[in-house]
């Protein structure tokens, strides 16, 4: 298969560097080492900011590759972030309809693309990992690639879900890369969706035991999960909250007759 022409995404890379800089992020990535030079890898993320995306992104830009992130149909939708995604080559999740989607990302890792995935599906308001979904095993699986697992830890404190985004200068974005694993394609998702849970865990712990950030005053806890002492909610509370929110978003695609 030819290799895509990129008029779009280094732009957007380019772009996204240059907000960086100005926002003074400091990035402490370690396990660059396990980003495969060529070939199809399933990148499986936690979530627990808006712009984990962007930061998983820049991990592998040093190999000279790219990611294609699976993200909501809603987003490609947009009449400005629609033609961006598109021009990227990211892939749309439809969740009414997601067979179409998890063919696309098959497709593009037999390809050998690098696709970014968010277990999770959505991000966790805990900041511990939730559930994982099994569609990056059985991605994997069926494409015979292997799956890089990457924690993100801090960029909540920048942007996350029911917080105003926090653009003060110095923010501390630690980004831990483990070794990739290839599950056996006769073998059980659910097992190596176990597998890939524990991996992330492990790594995360790393992630937030050499985390830079300090608090910005005695009261900032609010990003420190339940778990270390901090006032985030706990991951049941959390449940609850996406319960609640789902049921939000059900009542006003009622109301608008979609």
């Amino acid at each position: 298969m030819p290799a895509r022409r990129e008029t779009v995404y280094p732009p957007v890379i380019g772009f996204a560097k240059l907000v960086f800089k100005g926002l003074g992020i400091r990035f402490d990535i370690t396990g660059a080492e396990h980003i495969p030079a060529s070939g199809g890898a399933v990148m499986a993320i936690n979530h627990t900011g808006y712009l984990d995306f962007t930061f998983a992104g820049v991990t592998v830009l040093p190999a000279g590759r790219l990611v294609r992130f699976m993200a909501k149909k809603e987003v490609f939708d947009h009449k400005v972030s629609g033609p961006l995604m598109r021009g990227m080559h990211h892939i749309p999740v439809d969740r009414a309809s997601g067979a179409e989607s998890y063919q696309a990302s098959v497709k593009a890792l037999e390809a050998g693309e690098i696709v970014g995935v968010f277990p999770e599906a959505t991000i966790s308001q805990s900041f511990d990992l939730k559930e994982f979904k099994t569609g990056a095993a059985r991605m994997a699986m069926e494409a015979g690639v292997p799956i890089l697992p990457l924690v993100i830890w801090g960029s909540q404190r920048i942007f996350t879900k029911n917080r105003k985004k926090d653009l003060r200068r110095g923010a501390h974005v630690r980004i831990v890369i483990g070794e990739p694993f290839t599950p056996d394609p006769a073998g059980d998702a659910v097992a190596v969706t176990a597998e890939l849970k524990t991996r992330m865990e492990a790594l995360l712990q790393e992630a937030r035991a050499t985390y830079q950030g300090k608090p910005y005053d005695a009261d900032d806890t609010w990003w420190v999960p339940a778990s270390l002492g901090g006032t985030a909610p706990t991951l049941a509370e959390a449940a609850a909250r996406d319960a609640a929110d789902k049921e939000r978003k059900a009542a006003k695609r009622a109301a608008a007759g979609r």
